[in-house]
């Protein structure tokens, strides 16, 4: 199977019977579904359970996909909903302890990396933590923005506000994650200028 196709032929092939296209699209958006689960869920295993959830939902509903928006856009309302309906059945806080454990394993996992593979990690993990630090509302913004790739048309789509708004969010959110880093992150955001 040629995986230069799109999203939306993908989705053609598996509503015509072709079933192994399916793994096409789930290679694709694993690394997407799971970061987003993470971010909410925060615990690793969690997460990974979340992600396999959310494939298998997606699969179910597939025809449901009209095409209007990204496919990206349509899973993210799946990972969403899949997230809060397995905090709500485990009846955890949003904000976890566990959280700043997870990006410290992730941080240390690859030892062997080269320097700028480490340090780049590093940095990716600052950001992380200091997302974690802002309120869930902010967070799901920031995410969607920069690790999601989310346009601000469909960010206001997916949270159901106007464009303005959610350009408006953004800013907010950037300031106030700009603010978290220079207050815990002070000797880091320095040595990246």
């Amino acid at each position: 199977m040629s995986t230069g196709l799109n999203d939306n032929e993908i989705i053609s092939q598996v509503l015509n019977g072709n079933q192994q296209a399916y793994a096409v699209l789930v290679n694709r958006h694993q690394n997407y579904v799971f970061t987003l689960s993470l971010r909410m869920v925060k615990s690793r295993e969690d997460a990974e359970e979340v992600a396999q959830d959310v494939f298998i939902k997606a699969y179910k509903y597939l025809a449901d996909f009209r095409g209007s928006s990204k496919f990206t856009t349509w899973l993210y309302t799946i990972v969403n909903n899949t997230c809060i309906s397995f905090l709500r059945k485990k009846k955890l806080e949003i904000h976890s302890l566990d959280n700043e454990k997870v990006f410290e394993l992730a941080d240390n996992h690859d030892s062997g990396m080269r320097a700028n593979l480490v340090e780049q990690k590093s940095r990716i993990g600052m950001v992380n933590n200091a997302i974690s630090l802002l309120n869930p509302a902010d967070a799901e913004v920031v995410t969607l923005f920069y690790q999601a790739e989310q346009s601000l048309e469909e960010m206001a789509q997916i949270l159901g506000i106007e464009v303005n708004a959610a350009k408006v969010r953004l800013h907010r959110a950037r300031a106030r994650l700009k603010e978290k880093m220079e207050t815990h992150f002070k000797e880091e955001v320095r040595n990246l200028n």
